[in-house]
């Protein structure tokens, strides 16, 4: 029988040679989302002596077991946190900066004065640095410190755990973690059984079992005569995987996953358990994966890395413009060069330094000097202080974030959490949303509803009874069970009834191996307890609870319905297990077990009956299980029982996975004792291999999983999760376009689809199911063809997707006005951008790159195997940036990271993936945003994403209201930071053009220094993080407000210009105005430097006051008390006798002269801006605009049940 192919993740992962495609980018997979393949031939096995540490160490030199995560030492923290802090292109550039002030031509400012904003910023970042690796510091000297039981002089004392090493023999007690790797000797159990919780490795809470060799329980018997040499692979990251070998008493025992206790585990519901170390310290798989999420930068700032290239052209210019005028200047001037102040070639003095040469470097030296020195003076063009402001204002977002109550999960008793600081704006600017079904859209609490047992439905919710009282009518018939399970479920009496009939019959047959199946094919543990139920005539019995403990809540589940039918998994050790059949207990020794895997997409166990015959019994997903049937169930034998039980179990399939339902198909076979003896030869042989053990343990599955007899089908339900359809319409409105990306066969997605509003009836779906690369083309060229879908032009062979957003925003009617966007007659027609009923008005027609709201595509994981691994990419791409809505069912983890890979390669939107399971963590990296979800599945998405929530309905808050609050913020932080230090410059510039080009500076040393560090930045920082342009139920009652991150309304290059231009004009009122009203005065230089300080703190302050849109009391304090900070300091410096503007500002402030200055300064530099924005809001009004009019106005508080004091932010 031919088995079904499935590409693994290392097929799919495969990139194609360049040679092969010189057309086609080839996109890198961040390393942390593939698993390199640590079983290669050429490794040498490490070999562990057993209680030997000293012949395992000296011969192989193993690392010790301390670990170490901090980054310096107390020797290194000043070089190495310095060499990191410089990998910042912005501080070289101040060092170098500062440097050439230090150089006696080119002394500009004093030279402690010059360094004082770097060493500011570095003192700062070096101080938290310092901090958080003292933290570190702390925590390794905890963990290297703590003590666990050592064999040593054969008795077990305590040691250190940084003193542990490889072959030595621990013991670990039941509560206390586990120090290294180790294998298990034996525990406390008979069998061999220890239970862990692995919550510090991968974040799962519940509990897994691990297994000694029986093989191995003498030697934990008999403390102190272990012996024995393990053959283990090299270290490695994978945690999921373990392979080895152990020579004991000339016997050659296979070691796996499930033999070995890795570090960071905790010991649960046993006493104790022995085992030996074969991984110590940074060899650990936890240490190995210990490296941090791939570093993200937000889309924001790579465009602000370009206005500041912009700067520094401007910056140069400035530089050059003086540096030639100082020439021309000098060269008009040759014959005045004795005389003149500055240039004069000798001193003319009374003292000794009469007549002496003057420093002169002669014309183009000077002008090189100049230039410099110009550079020194400007230097604050590039704002060094936007870096440490944008962390600190995305320091404040994220508390604000954390703290939001809205997006607490009560039932998980989890907050919201932000575990990067440096996307926080680009949650303003989604346009993809990637998401996970299971455990994200859905609970992940699996309830068993339907089975298909002998090709007929059980299961119908017309039929079902409470397990409890079937479990009450059938307690004769049970044999006076006196077990229950924890968790009650409902079970179909006609079911039930056929359970209990004689073993004579093929469908009663069927039933019985079906359920057995269902108990025996799991790796689920059985917890019992004692407690109380009630009984008939007001009698209490003990009964024992039982509790099943799995990795996979889908394996619950099959087990809880098995247990509810009379088939109760009682007892299971590495040899056997025991099912209670209706009261009645049977052994079944377990002859091997094949666990699921993505590439066999089953699992299967062979089971050795009391009678000594031997059964496979197997369940899997369909697309794996129907292929491998036997052949009398082939639609070709139409006649026959077995294709007609087919049929009908097909048919269930269909109808189950319509509804929604999680489907498993379950089989099983008799093998007689050749095929069973071939089979145990193979599985022996693979299990003991130390390299490509996983390749051979499937060759050995192929043995037995092949020509089965179909027993039945069950059907799971996972319910959604509660607010998800209401936020993905709400996402979709917000001109979102939210793609599922799911493990779950094609049916079963759709279903989930319509039921979360993600699909619609009306929706025309294109299908995409092919088996190879000419199918797939075809049925992608026909999709396009069929609905006038154009490709692309591009020049790698995907579409840069930059009309689409023009096209959708260009359907705005020009002739609006604003009262039209707020109608009296309810929030449901108020017309934002996007609300022209005839798009084809503005964009034409299906025009290129236009969405296709009616399209929906839904593609396999089959199909796209051939699709991302051939040049059919930009046939994918056309066709699915054209439809609402995209559906990938039966993806392996690595096509989820490919597909979102895809989308950013071939446009430059903004994509976000959210997930809540390992098999999601490659797609979280992949994406500009990742968010995992702290569910039923661990929390490996959670430690590997850039936010973390505990249901996916916080995403809507997150995105419409946290998102555009931080993009609108930082936006402005950007543009303002610019704008505040231009114009602080161009004033400079100004009064260098009628100094003679000379480089000299009317304020103070300080006061330069001062002026972004002190005098300026507790504002910007402050409305940074406090500042709402509208309240949080304005942006979720209308989610197209949104779609201002999307335009770009905050930040881009016609507002960096528009703002260059008024700063342009700010900076000419406020060099001009104070130099034409005291030109004619005695005022000195430095007293027109004293007013120009005071008079452009107050102008950005002002500036900054005109575009606050939120006023609390912090913001006032910030503000004003900015400015009443800046005068006293003033005050200050020149209140010091060493300074040369001594007492200056008490001459200047006695007049009105001054005060009028400052205030017509004010008036007249911020006029053109606030005509502007007054004529820009009445005649061409922006929808956010508009809601804020009708939020102050109150035009909204009866649409959204608020009060006339409600607070709406």
């Amino acid at each position: 029988m031919e088995l079904q192919q499935f590409p693994s993740s290392h097929e799919i992962s495969v990139a194609i040679p360049a040679q092969e495609k010189p057309n086609k980018p080839l996109r890198i997979r961040h390393k942390s989302v593939q698993f390199e393949d640590p079983f290669t031939s050429e490794d040498d096995p490490r070999l562990i002596c057993i209680n030997d540490p000293r012949r395992t160490n000296d011969k192989y030199e193993f690392t010790g077991n301390e670990i170490r995560t901090s980054k310096y030492t107390v020797i290194t923290f000043l070089p190495k946190n310095l060499f990191i802090q410089f990998h910042r292109l912005a501080y070289l550039y101040f060092l170098a900066i500062a440097a050439l002030n230090q150089l006696p031509p080119l002394a500009v400012f004093g030279r402690t004065v010059s360094l004082f904003p770097l060493l500011f910023v570095l003192f700062v970042t070096a101080i938290k640095d310092g901090y958080e690796d003292w933290r570190r510091h702390r925590s390794d000297r905890k963990e290297n410190n703590r003590e666990a039981l050592v064999m040593q002089s054969g008795e077990f004392r305590t040691k250190k755990w940084k003193s542990i090493c490889a072959g030595e023999v621990v013991k670990i007690h039941s509560d206390e973690m586990i120090p290294c790797d180790i294998v298990l000797l034996g525990t406390s159990d008979p069998n061999g059984i220890a239970y862990i919780q692995t919550m510090n490795l991968d974040g799962e809470s519940n509990l897994k079992t691990r297994y000694a060799r029986q093989e191995t329980t003498s030697m934990a018997c008999e403390e102190g005569t272990f012996s024995g040499l393990i053959k283990c692979e090299q270290p490695n990251r994978n945690i999921y995987e373990f392979t080895a070998t152990m020579e004991f008493n000339g016997q050659r025992i296979p070691l796996g996953q499930s033999n070995i206790i890795l570090r960071g585990c905790q010991l649960k519901n046993t006493d104790w358990v022995i085992g030996v170390v074969v991984y110590a310290g940074q060899e650990t798989k936890a240490m190995m994966n210990s490296t941090a999420s791939p570093s993200k930068r937000s889309k924001l700032e790579s465009y602000m890395n370009r206005e500041t290239l912009w700067l520094s052209v401007f910056l140069f210019v400035m530089c050059a413009v003086v540096a030639t005028g100082m020439g021309l200047w000098l060269k008009s001037h040759m014959h005045q060069l004795d005389t003149l102040p500055y240039y004069r070639r000798k001193f003319f003095t009374r003292g000794r330094d009469n007549g002496k040469d003057y420093k002169f470097y002669d014309i183009p030296m000077e002008i090189f000097f100049s230039f410099l020195s110009s550079v020194i003076i400007f230097q604050i063009m590039i704002p060094i202080s936007l870096y440490i402001t944008m962390e600190l204002v995305r320091l404040g977002q994220s508390y604000f974030m954390i703290e939001d109550r809205r997006m607490y999960d009560s039932s998980s008793d989890s907050r919201f959490q932000c575990r990067s600081l440096n996307i926080n704006e680009d949650l303003g600017q989604i346009r993809y949303v990637f998401s996970d079904k299971t455990g994200t859209l859905t609970e992940n609490k699996m309830e068993f509803q339907r089975a298909s047992v002998y090709g007929k439905d059980y299961g119908n919710p017309l039929n079902v009874i409470s397990h409890s009282l079937c479990q009450t009518n059938t307690q004769e018939a049970l044999g006076g069970q006196r077990s229950k399970l924890k968790s009650e479920m409902n079970v179909d009496p006609e079911l039930v009834a056929l359970l209990h009939r004689d073993l004579v019959e093929d469908e009663r047959i069927a039933a019985h191996e079906f359920f057995l199946t269902l108990a025996a094919c799991n790796t689920v543990i059985p917890m019992t307890s004692r407690c109380s139920s009630p009984g008939s005539a007001n009698e209490v019995h003990e009964v024992e609870a039982i509790d099943y403990q799995g990795e996979s809540p889908d394996e619950q589940a099959l087990v809880t319905a098995a247990s509810a039918y009379g088939y109760t998994l009682v007892e299971r050790t590495t040899g056997h297990i025991v099912i209670d059949v209706n009261g009645e207990k049977i052994r079944l020794d377990v002859l091997g077990l094949h666990e699921f895997d993505s590439v066999r997409k089953r699992m299967s166990v062979v089971i050795r009956f009391p009678n000594n015959s031997v059964k496979v019994l197997v369940k899997g997903a369909d697309s794996s299980m129907l292929s491998i049937l036997d052949i009398k169930s082939d639609s070709r034998f139409v006649n026959s029982l077995a294709a007609k039980i087919r049929h009908a179990t097909e048919n269930h399939l269909s109808n189950y996975s319509s509804q929604g339902l999680r489907t498993l198909v379950i089989a099983s076979r008799d093998l007689n004792d050749a095929q069973f003896r071939e089979w145990q030869e193979k599985y022996e042989e693979a299990s003991t291999s130390i390299t490509e053990r996983s390749a051979k343990l499937r060759q050995a599955a192929a043995l037995v999983e092949c020509n089965l007899n179909l027993l039945g089908a069950t059907a799971i339900e996972d319910k959604l999760q509660d607010g998800v359809p209401e936020a993905i319409e709400a996402l979709r409105q917000a001109g979102m376009k939210v793609w599922v990306l799911t493990g779950d066969k094609q049916e079963t997605a759709i279903s989930i689809g319509l039921s979360c509003r993600l699909l619609t009836q009306s929706m025309n779906q294109i299908i995409i199911n092919g088996t190879s690369e000419d199918e797939c083309r075809r049925l992608l060229i026909d999709a396009k063809a069929k609905y006038g879908i154009k490709s692309a032009d591009s020049r790698n062979g995907i579409m840069k997707l930059k009309t689409s957003s023009a096209c959708e925003f260009l359907n705005i009617p020009k002739s609006r006005t604003r009262t039209s966007l707020i109608p009296d007659n309810g929030p449901q027609n108020l017309n934002y951008a996007g609300a022209a009923t005839d798009i084809s008005e503005f964009c034409g027609e299906k025009g290129l790159g236009l969405i296709d709201n009616s399209l929906a595509l839904i593609i396999d994981g089959n199909s796209l195997v051939y699709i991302l691994e051939k040049d059919l990419e930009s046939e994918l791409f056309d066709l699915a940036t054209s439809c609402a809505v995209v559906l990938c069912c039966r993806v392996a983890p690595l096509q989820k990271a490919g597909i979102v890979d895809l989308i950013k390669s071939g446009t430059n939107d903004m994509t976000l993936a959210i997930g809540d399971g390992a098999n999601d963590v490659s797609m979280i990296q992949m994406a500009d945003v990742g968010v995992g979800i702290s569910g039923q599945e661990g929390r490996q998405a959670v430690m590997a994403s850039d936010f973390a929530m505990g249901q996916f309905r916080f995403l809507k808050r997150l995105l419409l209201v946290h998102g555009h609050w931080n993009y609108q913020r930082v936006g402005y932080l950007v543009l303002y930071n610019f704008y505040r230090n231009a114009v602080f410059v161009l004033m400079l510039f100004w009064y260098i053009l009628y100094t003679a080009f000379s480089a000299t500076s009317a304020l103070t040393d300080w006061s330069s220094v001062f002026y972004s560090v002190i005098y300026t930045s507790v504002p910007t920082i402050v409305v940074g993080i406090l500042d709402k342009d509208l309240g949080h139920k304005t942006l979720l009652h209308y989610p197209k407000l949104y779609e201002a991150g999307h335009r770009q309304e905050s930040y881009n290059m016609k507002l960096f210009w528009i703002t260059m231009l008024d700063t342009l004009w700010q900076s000419l009122v406020l060099f001009y105005v104070p130099f034409f009203i005291y030109r004619n005065s005695s005022v000195d230089i430095w007293s027109m430097g004293s007013l120009w300080t005071i008079a452009v703190v107050v102008l950005v302050n002002a500036h900054l006051a005109m575009d606050i849109q939120r006023w609390v009391l912090i913001t006032h304090v910030a503000v004003w008390g900015s400015i009443l900070i800046t005068f006293m300091c003033m005050v200050i410096i020149d209140s010091i006798p060493l300074f040369p503007n001594f007492w200056t500002i008490y001459n200047l402030a006695t007049t009105i002269t001054y005060w009028l200055s400052i205030l017509l300064i004010t008036i007249l530099a911020l006029l053109p801006r606030f005509l502007y924005k007054v004529i820009h809001q009445i005649y061409w009004p922006s929808d956010i605009q508009i809601a804020r009019e009708a939020e102050i106005l109150r035009k909204l508080p009866k649409q959204l049940g608020l009060t006339p004091d409600d607070d709406v932010s």
